[in-house]
């Protein structure tokens, strides 16, 4: 029993060991790809349609071609970006002793973080 044990412990250090990979070699894309989580993974329930993203970056005049990877990353940053505000907003909706975010609660959060400084003047 205390050998099973042994095995056991041996295999989820292995598990947690870092893995190092060849980093020269690969593209920034490869290295997104390979940090997004599976698609059996329950992390990211909500993703963005990936064929709503390629049309917005297609609606631009400039660009004519879009890679799959370069859609994939845009659409990362883009949930990445709501993600963050709003958890900064839903701070100010809970010291307002609410559950709803409202329009203020953005508003607080734009203007308290310096990150989101370009976004100040665009609800209004």
């Amino acid at each position: 029993m205390a050998a099973a044990e042994a095995s056991e412990a041996s295999a989820v250090e292995e598990a947690e060991a870092p893995v190092t990979t060849a980093a020269a070699s690969t593209t920034p894309a490869e290295a997104v790809a390979a940090a997004a989580p599976s698609s059996s993974s329950l992390a990211r329930p909500a993703k963005l349609p990936l064929a709503r993203v390629k049309a917005l970056v297609k609606a631009d005049p400039d660009v004519t071609l879009a890679s799959q990877e370069a859609v994939f990353v845009l659409a990362r940053a883009a949930e990445l970006f709501v993600e963050t505000i709003a958890k900064d907003a839903f701070i100010y909706a809970q010291r307002g002793k609410r559950k709803t975010l409202q329009r203020k609660d953005l508003d607080n959060a734009i203007e308290a973080t310096d990150e989101f400084a370009f976004l100040e003047g665009t609800l209004d």
